[in-house]
């Protein structure tokens, strides 16, 4: 491999943004957006209603594989990290 080509694994390698985590740290952030997002649903719902479709709480069982899947995400996301 020429002097070149190690140069310019070096730069790119250095410049990539967030380095080699980048993934990781996309799948904690989408995982713990999910476990949070729809937590704070399922315990505290919205006051009042925007439209007349509406629901008035959201569905459990939905809900709790959204936080569950999340939750998946999560782990997975800290296992690679750590």
């Amino acid at each position: 491999m020429s002097r070149n080509c190690r140069v310019h694994e070096m730069v790119l390698g250095q410049t990539l943004f967030l380095g080699d985590n980048l993934l990781p740290l996309l799948t904690l952030a989408l995982g713990g957006a999910l476990v949070a997002g729809n937590a704070m649903a399922l315990v505290r719902p919205p006051e009042h209603r925007r439209d007349a479709g509406d629901l008035e709480r959201p569905p459990l069982i939905r809900t709790l594989v959204f936080i569950a899947f999340g939750l998946v995400m999560t782990v997975w996301a800290l296992a690679t990290l750590l």
